[in-house]
């Protein structure tokens, strides 16, 4: 089977494409590095590849607010494009500054089928940086590459991530209606909001989301800081009780169940 082709975006201010672009080769993906101004200038290049992924940092700066001058860019220059290249079938994977982007762009949650800024992510409640691993738990969400019922932990890292929708009623829609892909979970692994579990504040404990027809997903935490054995607290002693490591950290499965899924369409 031919390795599906994934677009690692790249933008003044993205440091996280490396780990990204190495994730999906790991979990046997084709990936390639395509700077926001080659993409611009050359539109049709996204049609060439089956996924897209954009990664974590502080595109341009972060000026005005976290993701709003890339996400301007793309809406502006890319926004019918992009929703074609979902349409089509092609899988989009937005990474804290991604998500950020994409949800400024309206592609996340998405409800109408229009890019429109339906959601935000504003400040943390702390009113400062977070950096700290988090429990989460995927829902039966939308999505069509990222399973149900999986308890991961990853890293946290961010200053404006906690999700607040628009329209009041429209957070528990997002909830009942299988966008909200990923939770904020406490040590009984129900939903929470509660600091430090919950790093930012955000109601009804939401830590990423897909769109209408599941092929979008983005997240606050870091898949991309996690997929590696090693890169998980307890490695150490894991590697001391059992003598080996697994295959992967918990971040892993969002790249290998996403070329899974691109690969099966292929």
């Amino acid at each position: 089977m031919k390795s599906p082709k994934v677009l690692v975006l790249r933008a003044p201010g993205i440091n996280c494409e490396r780990e990204t672009l190495h994730a999906f080769a790991r979990a046997g993906g084709a990936p390639e590095f395509v700077h926001i101004r080659q993409l611009l200038a050359q539109p049709d290049r996204l049609d060439g590849f089956q996924a897209l992924a954009v990664p974590g940092g502080f595109a341009y700066g972060d000026d005005i607010s976290s993701g709003r001058v890339l996400a301007q860019e793309m809406k502006h220059r890319l926004g019918e494009r992009l929703l074609r290249f979902v349409d089509r079938g092609g899988l989009v994977l937005g990474i804290c500054n991604g998500f950020q982007v994409l949800v400024r762009l309206g592609l996340l949650p998405c409800t109408r089928h229009r890019l429109e800024e339906q959601v935000t992510l504003t400040h943390n409640l702390s009113n400062h940086y977070e950096c700290r691993w988090v429990t989460l738990r995927t829902t039966k969400s939308r999505c069509v590459f990222l399973p149900a019922g999986l308890a991961l932990r990853w890293p946290a890292a961010h200053g404006e991530g906690r999700l607040i929708a628009r329209d009041g009623s429209l957070q528990r829609l997002l909830l009942d209606e299988g966008y909200a892909a990923l939770l904020y979970v406490d040590e009984r692994g129900q939903p929470t909001e509660r600091y430090p579990q919950n790093p930012n504040g955000s109601p009804l404990g939401f830590a990423g989301l897909t769109n209408q027809n599941g092929r979008v997903l983005g997240m606050m935490p870091h898949p991309d800081r996690s997929y590696l054995p090693t890169h998980m607290p307890d490695w150490r002693r894991l590697l001391l009780e059992r003598g080996s490591l697994p295959e992967d950290g918990d971040g892993m499965v969002v790249f290998r169940e996403l070329v899974r899924a691109a690969a099966a369409e292929a």
